[in-house]
């Protein structure tokens, strides 16, 4: 669907209410436009039903848990409540935790701290650095980095083949994406989990990128854990989810230790203290649990399950035709891909321009025209390095143009994306190309700015 066709199609639904979409910034070529936020896959706009809802709940906020007063145990009754409707939007089968974290960074370094000893985890090179660094801060945990594939089936292969070279046949742990950060190219989890159970193993995904885009099903998946971000998923109010089996983390030590994971303590004969800890969720969420956040996100989540992931997911997908053919009509843009340029993806596109460095081309984007991407190496080095195919700039900045790309730019969008957004990102990145930045740009520390 090109650009031009694109806002005459009212066939889907229009885009969800956010904050900040009528925010107007200043250009530095005079005047002021509506700012095009774009840079969903780092951070989403909160959704206004969210927004809504916590200001609703903000006057009776309390003390979670163990509180006899009113406000206490009505911010108990809603902590909990979110916690199963987050368990329902995911599908989560019976006996499953939903515990609630900071974010999946959080999550994911929660699941890293339960494994038990000598588990082998295998992830692939091409994952977001929340997914790959955190295994190997446990001395007693090996770690097998697989290389990038370049199919679905490549991914598949790659994995049967580590895990079937295993030795010695102990506990193992997979962990994939189901929708790259940089790409935005969607992963075969399905295929990916059966190869994992097929050998013994357990698989976490990282649904980041997935969650805020379509329907994700814990058990259709067939995964063990699932670990996600509040903040990508329109309720940026500081918390996370990490949802799956229960028994690694019921028979490993607290996450955190302190009030809230603990059901008591004591002193023991001999002065030492003994401590009998949670076996549910709170057993790793120790201290005053973020309420707010945990709200925000039971709240996004039912506002997307009402909405239609559907009829939202048809809407994305006409926004990712209009950005796909307009990126590809521009001479010099080189979108990023491991499985080919027609691959399923989210509303991701990372891309270079020849003759441009990144931070460049997205500040004149921000300068110029009024639209907030991203640019650099996405907290997904080894992947940026692989696709870019160099290393990446020293400082990041506009020092010189010349030659190939450094990093790439990255665009992103979602349920709360109007059509002019992506239509006046579309053109713009043509103009830049074709006739160059109107304004001169400088390095600032490490960033390129307006001169």
């Amino acid at each position: 669907m090109s650009v031009s066709t694109l806002a005459s199609d009212r066939s889907v639904c229009t885009p969800l209410p956010v904050l900040g979409r009528d925010i107007r910034v200043p250009l530095v070529t005079g005047g002021e436009v509506t700012y095009a936020a774009l840079d969903y896959a780092a951070s989403a706009p909160a959704l206004q039903r969210v927004w809504d809802d916590v200001a609703a709940y903000a006057p009776y906020y309390g003390s979670v848990h163990r509180g006899a007063g009113y406000l206490s145990q009505l911010s108990t009754e809603l902590f909990e409540n979110s916690r199963a409707d987050v368990a329902a939007f995911l599908g989560c089968r019976e006996g499953d935790q939903v515990v609630f974290t900071r974010s999946t960074t959080d999550s994911l370094n929660l699941l890293a701290a339960v494994l038990p000893a000598g588990t082998r985890v295998f992830v692939f090179e091409t994952e977001h650095h929340a997914a790959l660094l955190p295994w190997e801060r446990r001395a007693d945990v090996e770690v097998t980095y697989l290389d990038a594939p370049r199919t679905p089936g490549q991914a598949v292969e790659t994995l049967e083949q580590a895990l079937a070279a295993r030795e010695p046949y102990g506990p193992a742990l997979v962990c994939v994406t189901a929708a790259s950060n940089v790409t935005g190219e969607l992963w075969p989890v399905r295929e990916l989990a059966a190869a994992a159970h097929a050998h013994g193993a357990r698989i976490v995904v990282d649904a980041a990128q997935l969650v805020p885009h379509q329907q994700v099903d814990i058990e259709e998946l067939d995964c063990d854990w699932i670990a996600f971000s509040g903040h990508k998923l329109y309720a940026p109010f500081g918390a996370g989810v990490l949802a799956g089996r229960a028994d690694w983390l019921r028979d490993a030590d607290p996450y955190l230790a302190g009030g809230g994971a603990s059901r008591r303590v004591g002193r023991g004969a001999s002065g030492e203290v003994e401590v009998d800890w949670h076996e549910g969720a709170a057993r790793h969420e120790a201290g005053s649990p973020n309420v707010i956040g945990a709200y925000a996100i039971a709240s996004a989540c039912k506002a997307l399950t009402e909405e239609g992931f559907d009829r939202l997911a048809e809407r994305e997908r006409q926004l990712i035709s209009a950005v796909r053919e307009g990126l590809a009509a521009v001479p010099g843009v080189r979108v990023l891909s491991l499985f080919g340029p027609e691959a399923p993806r989210v509303g991701v596109f990372s891309f270079t321009v020849d003759g441009w460095n990144s931070s460049h081309f997205a500040a004149a984007l921000s300068a110029e025209y009024g639209i907030g991407v991203r640019d650099g190496l996405f907290c997904a080095h080894p992947l940026v390095r692989t696709l870019v195919g160099g290393a990446s700039s020293a400082d990041g900045g506009c020092g010189s143009d010349e030659g190939a790309p450094l990093n790439a730019i990255r665009v992103s969008f979602g349920a709360g994306t109007p059509d002019e957004h992506v239509e006046r990102f579309v053109a713009a990145v043509g103009e830049l190309v074709r006739h160059g930045a109107k304004w001169s740009y400088r390095t600032e520390g490490g960033r390129c700015v307006p001169a």
